[in-house]
């Protein structure tokens, strides 16, 4: 892993140069030897790039890399993840198709699928993916992909992947999995059954608050050839593009990628900046050792808050009593990363009282940054749900949602006690009002 998160798609030799790092390359157009070369690139005959809405040479590293890492057989970077999820699943079941969700997503995922997805024809069942006959009966005939994250945001909830896709595969729909909150240095749901992967580069990919950008990765196992009716996007000739994207399957190609790249990567424009492809390129380099340490010191401060007065529930899954810490002990022998979430007494005022009150930790809603980051999830990430969607995603009035950063554990440990005790003391006034 640590290896390839730094030499995987690079190499000095091959740059006229010989950088270390692959340059940043912010050309919008790229020169072509003669007409026959720019006529085959727009024919799809031919390799290179011409445009970079569709390609750069610098996203073509970030690609080739996390294709490495995630042991793919080709990847897309695109402008955020919540890019990358829109169009791998448009690219799965739009239009008209339907798609089984995990209710426990990132509540931006569940707004997607319920708004702008239903506006595009799709349908949507939501299924705990905890619960294997939910799961199962939420399939149908026009079930064309399932979406489940490997570790949930907020609650860090894991999910049995390996008898998830069971399910699906055994009806031929393939499984897309939200990588985020792992990253390859934790978990590659490649080999655990998962054919479609998607990272918000954004978070631990990138580690340092500083750039958006997402990741769509084809793990190798999705074949439309084997279903060909429920693919035709994939297996007929495109009318537009004049190719069955299906056939570089045949050629050790994605299809998906392919058609996902010319048709919603290029009409969308959900392009990704080489300056942006850099930063994360840089970030990975170190993902290795960074994950190594917030998930340790997750584990400890979600251990020493479990049980303390003033908080009803740490979500992490090595607190007692979880039912996924099989899961943890089998699939994350790593760590499960540094994201968790605590449930204060007291509801919202308390939890606006514990959040107002650190001093270290910094209210914001982004996650995998390298400082550590709190928010309410109830009242930002999660606020345009229903009351019985942010049930089920674990998220309660008075959850808080901690992202662990590399500074030091102990300080971190000091700044939150200090912060609940002023949380129980606004839970008591509360209290006392009522």
């Amino acid at each position: 892993m640590s290896t390839a998160a730094i030499h995987a798609g690079w190499d000095a030799a091959d740059d006229g140069h010989r950088a270390l790092t692959p340059p940043i390359h912010t050309a919008s157009a790229y020169a072509q030897p003669s007409h026959a070369s720019l006529k085959a690139l727009f024919q799809r005959r031919g390799d290179g790039f011409a445009y970079s809405r569709s390609g750069n040479p610098t996203t073509a590293v970030l690609e080739q890399r996390i294709t490495a890492l995630e042991q793919g057989i080709g990847a897309i970077a695109v402008a955020s993840g919540q890019a990358a999820t829109t169009i791998a699943l448009s690219a799965l079941a739009a239009p008209g198709g339907h798609i089984v969700a995990s209710s426990r997503l990132y509540g931006g995922t569940t707004e997607l699928l319920d708004d702008t997805l239903a506006d595009a024809g799709v349908s949507c069942t939501v299924a705990d993916p905890w619960d294997l006959e939910a799961w199962e009966a939420a399939f149908t005939e026009d079930t064309r992909a399932a979406i489940v994250e490997s570790i949930a945001n907020p609650g860090a909830q894991l999910v049995d992947l390996p008898a998830l896709c069971a399910i699906a595969h055994a009806r031929d729909v393939p499984v897309v999995v939200d990588s985020t909150l792992a990253s390859p240095a934790l978990y590659r749901p490649g080999e655990h059954g998962a054919d479609v992967v998607v990272h918000s580069a954004t978070k631990y990919l990138c580690g340092h608050g500083t750039t958006i950008a997402g990741l769509i990765v084809d793990t190798g196992r999705f074949d439309p050839r084997r279903c060909p009716q429920r693919w035709p996007q994939l297996t007929e000739r495109n009318r537009r593009f004049g190719v069955a994207f299906a056939q570089e399957y045949s050629r050790g190609g994605s299809g998906l990628l392919g058609y996902a790249r010319a048709k919603y990567v290029t009409d969308f424009g959900t392009t990704l900046s080489a300056a942006s492809a850099q930063q994360i390129l840089v970030g990975i380099e170190t993902l290795d050792l960074r994950m190594a340490k917030v998930s340790t010191d997750a584990a400890t401060l979600a251990a020493r808050l479990h049980g303390l007065p003033g908080v009803a529930r740490v979500e992490h899954p090595t607190i007692p009593g979880r039912p996924d810490a099989q899961l943890a002990d089998r699939d994350f022998p790593r760590g499960t990363s540094g994201v968790f979430s605590l449930e204060l007494t007291g509801g919202e005022a308390a939890a606006a009282a514990f959040c107002d009150a650190l001093a270290l930790w910094t209210i914001a809603v982004n996650i995998g940054d390298a400082r550590s980051l709190v928010c309410h999830p109830g009242t930002t990430t999660h606020s345009h749900l229903t009351d019985a969607q942010r049930a089920a995603c674990g998220v309660r009035a008075g959850t808080v949602r901690l992202s662990v950063g590399l500074e030091d554990r102990e300080d971190l440990w000091a700044d939150l006690a200090q912060a609940l005790a002023v949380a129980r003391a606004a839970a008591g006034r509360g209290a006392a009002v009522a």
